[in-house]
Formats: C-alpha cells, sequence, structure tokens
C-alpha cells in the first residue's frame, strides 16, 4: 500500500448550509470514505427520531460506536469526511478525541451562510423530500442558536467556505 497521509475532515455548519455536499466532494477524492450521520441514524434509529432531544439521544449512541471505527480507517490510511455536525464545543472535542487515536491531518471545513440561504435550501430540500429528516424552521432556529464557531484556541486546521445563493 503506497504511503499517503490520512486526514479527518469535518464540517461545521447550520443545517442546509451545504455541509452533505462538500462532504460528497471531498470524498471523491481518491482513499476517501464520506461516513454520514443521517445515513446511519436514518438506518438506525428512524422511527425514534421526533424531536431534537430524540436526535441527541441517538447521535449519542451512535458517536459511542463510531469513534474507534473512525480512528481505525484513519490508522489504515484512508481520510475520512465525516459528514456529522462540528457546530458545538462538545461535538469538536469528540472529533478532537478520534484524532489523538491517530497520526491522521485534519481540516475542520466551516461553512459560514446565512440564515436565509439556508432557509430557502431548507424549504427547498424538504419539499423534495430528497434528505432523511426534515427540519422546521422553527427547529433550524432552536439548533442553529447552539451553533459555536470554532475559536482558535481549540487548535484545528479551519477553512472557510463562504456560502451564497
Amino acid at each position: 500500500m503506497p504511503d499517503r497521509s490520512p486526514t479527518l475532515h469535518m464540517l461545521c455548519g447550520k443545517i442546509a448550509s451545504c455541509k452533505s455536499t462538500l462532504a460528497a466532494e471531498l470524498g471523491r477524492s481518491d482513499w476517501s470514505i464520506v461516513i454520514s450521520e443521517d445515513a446511519w441514524l436514518q438506518a438506525l434509529y428512524a422511527e425514534e427520531m421526533r424531536e431534537v432531544a430524540d436526535y441527541m439521544r441517538c447521535t449519542s449512541k451512535l458517536r459511542s460506536v463510531m469513534g474507534r471505527h473512525i480512528a481505525a480507517l484513519l490508522n489504515t490510511g484512508l481520510s475520512v469526511v465525516l459528514d456529522f455536525p462540528a457546530n458545538t464545543i462538545e461535538q469538536r472535542r469528540w472529533m478532537r478525541g478520534i484524532l489523538e487515536q491517530t497520526r491522521a491531518a485534519h481540516v475542520l471545513h466551516v461553512l459560514d451562510v446565512p440564515d436565509e440561504v439556508c432557509l430557502a435550501r431548507l424549504r427547498a430540500q424538504n419539499a423534495e423530500g430528497a434528505y432523511p429528516f426534515a427540519a422546521s424552521e422553527a427547529q433550524f432556529r432552536r439548533i442553529s442558536a447552539h451553533l459555536a464557531p470554532p475559536s482558535p484556541d481549540e487548535g484545528f486546521n479551519v477553512v472557510v467556505h463562504g456560502g451564497g445563493a
């Protein structure tokens, strides 16, 4: 196997800021795999997820088993595009814990997209029914209120992606 430096790609951004679109784009590079929180939650817990509290309970279970798996993938030389939100300090702490089990590089992609653009995309996504979970505008606002952009003292290599229409 050729010598390569695996990278953990993490995504920070509001609902409908196109995190999954960027994840898919990043995942097209050689020796990369995308791990989608939505896909796993849909497959394992779709019937249980009705409210934000349900999401919190289910994602906690998922993260408890995925961390070691993601670290193992990175340690084999694969890059991982982690399509899980890195929107809070706690979420990023979990991701930092994964990195600490590896020698992988990392990039924290921050999608800086205005609310009105995200809401327009959210309405379109909900109308299409293309995503496993449809968030309401109220849920968008409630969840977005918890978004805490990364600070320099967290020590991540940050790349900011602007977002317009």
